[in-house]
Order: C-alpha cells, then structure tokens, then sequence
C-alpha cells in the first residue's frame, strides 16, 4: 500500500507542476524569446501576455471560483448535529520552533469550534494524518489535538483519526472509526468550499451521508472596485493554482471511483 501510495504522490505532484497556469506563461515567454519562427515568437507572446492578464486578473477568478465552490451555510438556518467532521491539511509542525504553524485553512478549525461552543455541534472528529512521503510520522491529527483541547473542548467530545493522507482515506478511515465505537447520529463535514465537492463525494461514497459547512471562501461579495477589476494580481496567480488542482482531483477522484 505504501507504494501506490508513493506513486500516486509523486504522479500528483508532476501533475501538479504541468497544470500550473505560470508555467504555461513562463513556457510561452520563453518561445517568444528564443524561438527562431518570427510568427512563433509573436504567437507566443501573445498567448503568454494573454494567459498572464487573464490568470492575475481577480474579478475572473472570483467570478470561477463562485461557480465551483460548495455554498456557505446561515449558521441560523442550521440545525443541530451530533459530530463535525473537521478535515485536516490546515497546519504544519515547525520543528525550529516545536510548534503548529497554521495555514489559511485554519478557518475550517475555527468555524468548527465556533459551532460546537454554540451547539451546533455535540462532538468533533478529526481526520488528517500525516500526507507527507518524507515525514509520514508528522501526523497533523495528533500535533493539533492539544490545540483544539486548550480552545476548550472537552476531551470526551474528541474523537482524532491520524492515519489518513489524502481526501480518499479521511472518508475510509473516519468511516472505520465511526464503525468501531458506533457512533451514531446526525454529521457535518466542515472543510474548505473549495475542498467540499470532493470531501461530500468521498463521504457519500463510503456510506456517510453528511450535510455540508463550507469555510474558508474565495469568493465573498462581489466587488466591482477599478483595482479588483483590472490591476494585476499576483495572488490571483496563486489562487488559480489552488482552484485547478482542486478540479483536477476531484475529476481524478471520479473517474478512480472514490468520490
């Protein structure tokens, strides 16, 4: 297992880099600038000028996004469940300083313990394991438990599964941990909106039908001020990245069965 788990995490991250917006632009500047073809150059550079000017543009981005993220949820609209499952890949262990270092996906953890302290929520698992070929004993799961305990959850309110590494395995191993200590009731997945899509197919495929909390947005309100709509962005760049790897997973996950 450990070695399909290593293929399919190296073919990730070559996939990865090929489907990033700026190395398409970087690779079509480059034959603007070397390309002995005077119509290749100037084809090339079109193209590239043109992918750069739509990908850090952040009106387009916002306005795809909105198409593919999960809808947020009125927290006063909702009704009451027995567990939240929280997904991880939201931290890292700093080891120079021997603490959790959190990343924009903290959010999910945030609005989690937000509901539980309002009641939206009775209990919380948390699947996230390690997901890291060269670290697999930094297991995301039991660095962040303290965290969550010292915000004031109690600790017979916990449940932690940290063996999982990817979206496939949190479903499959939240599922064998919901089975062995039947836990029975009502679930809430809480991760990402952008994320979501892909966290409700896995769920459902394994058998947990769960109702969704989206966090983390991109996409809010929309803005028509003149820097949105026109001034190159460079997180917008970054931002594509996050997006098309998201779609490009999800659609890898489909055809593989497992959302």
């Amino acid at each position: 297992m450990y070695f399909w788990f290593y293929m399919f995490f190296i073919l990730s991250k070559i996939l990865a880099f090929i489907i990033t917006p700026i190395v398409w632009i970087i690779t079509l500047l480059c034959f603007a600038v070397f390309s002995k073809d005077e119509k290749r150059r100037k084809k090339s550079l079109r193209w590239g000028l043109g992918l750069l000017l739509f990908f850090s543009n952040s009106f387009i981005f916002d306005e795809v996004v909105r198409l593919w993220e999960v809808p947020a949820t009125v927290q006063s609209e909702m009704k009451q469940y027995d567990y939240a499952i929280l997904l991880g890949g939201m931290s890292v262990h700093d080891v120079e300083l021997n603490r959790v270092q959190y990343y924009r996906g903290v959010d999910r953890l945030i609005q989690t313990i937000d509901l539980y302290k309002k009641g939206y929520v009775k209990k919380i698992i948390l699947t996230s394991g390690s997901g890291r070929i060269l670290k697999p004993e930094m297991k995301e799961g039991l660095l962040m438990k303290p965290y969550i305990l010292n915000m004031g959850v109690a600790e017979e309110d916990l449940y932690v599964e940290h063996e999982s590494n990817n979206t496939r395995e949190n479903a499959v191993m939240t599922k064998q941990l919901i089975d062995s200590l039947q836990l029975k009731g009502s679930y809430l997945i809480v991760t990402s909106a952008f994320h979501m899509r892909r966290g409700l197919g896995c769920f459902k495929k394994v058998g947990i039908e769960a109702d969704h909390y989206s966090t983390d947005r991109y996409a809010g309100p929309r803005k028509f001020e003149f820097d949105h709509l026109f001034i190159p962005s460079v997180s917008a760049v970054h931002d594509w990245n996050v997006l098309i790897h998201e779609v490009v997973g999800y659609i890898t996950y489909k055809l593989m069965g497992y959302a």
